[in-house]
């Protein structure tokens, strides 16, 4: 049985960014802040738990004074930088390039729809840090959609300008664009007073067709992720749609002997918050799976 891990999965530069910056800082220090998990992935979490980095929630946030925190690649709204400067804590920012030009998007776009009596609308995932950052570029008045039913909010005749979640599913925000099109109409609105822009990010994006080609060239997929991947669950989704023998699985230790009878090549791919060292590790147990199974 032939194993391949995706050459192309793994980290995105966003994350490698903040990972990157966290060892450097705690090369230093003996223990570091981060605001939320510094990425969606729970056997990477606890390795940096190990090394030093204590995750702490807002409220908890509010009753540190004269320390150090991380500020992971999702981003983080203006009331962060606010509260850090009364508490005399120092900020290691490791927003993503990509969420930060978003940012900077949207409360452009706040501002100007704000004149003209219209909507901000973020396709994305209620209560994901990014999300609650692009949010807060809008003092919290952007209107957030997952599902059909959430494009209930939007009145149809005012203006809308929509963004997307940079690490949403590409097929999802268009099909999203073409439902509120269609409401417009419904509505008797002006599809000229609809603005919508595909700010997903492009290494994200670019995955999906890579990652369609990879289920096509083996059996059986494994795709890595942590369960509360946002872009786990939509790149996941690409690949079942393409392979349906296709397993996720956060670990090693969730693998089943059963899923790779008869296989002669296993694909092992994840998300963009999925470590490399992880991969490698379903790979070998998957190795062993195999040696078992030709015994």
């Amino acid at each position: 049985m032939n194993v391949t891990i995706d050459k192309n999965s793994g980290y995105c530069f966003g994350v490698e960014y903040a990972i990157q910056m966290a060892e450097d800082e705690l090369q230093d220090s003996r223990e570091l802040y981060c605001l939320g998990d510094i990425v969606h992935n729970r056997m990477e979490v606890e390795r940096l738990h190990q090394r030093g980095l204590r995750i702490i929630d807002r409220e908890q946030l509010a009753q540190l004074h004269d320390c150090k925190v991380l500020i992971r690649a999702h981003g983080e709204p203006p009331e962060t930088y606010q509260l850090a400067l009364q508490n005399n804590i120092e900020l290691i920012d490791a927003s993503c390039p990509v969420v930060l030009k978003l940012q900077n998007r949207v409360k452009h776009a706040f501002d100007a729809t704000t004149r003209q009596d219209g909507q901000i609308v973020i396709y994305g995932q209620p209560g994901h840090a990014e999300v609650a950052g692009l949010a807060g570029q809008t003092g919290n008045r952007a209107l957030i959609v997952m599902t059909e039913q959430d494009l209930d909010q939007i009145d149809f005749r005012r203006p809308v300008t929509l963004f997307s979640q940079t690490t949403k599913s590409t097929a999802g925000f268009y099909r999203m664009k073409q439902l509120i099109e269609e409401r417009i109409v419904a509505a008797g609105g002006e599809l000229e007073s609809f603005d919508a822009n595909d700010s997903i990010c492009r290494q994200v994006s670019n995955r999906e067709p890579q990652l369609r080609k990879f289920a096509v060239e083996h059996d059986v997929i494994v795709f890595v992720s942590g369960r509360k991947s946002s872009n786990g669950k939509a790149l996941f989704q690409v690949v079942n749609q393409t392979n349906p023998r296709s397993y996720f699985v956060e670990n090693e230790q969730e693998l089943l002997d059963e899923w790779f009878e008869g296989a002669a090549a296993v694909g092992i791919c994840g998300a963009t918050s999925t470590p490399m060292w992880l991969m490698q590790r379903v790979a070998d147990r998957i190795a062993e799976i195999g040696e078992a199974v030709a015994l």
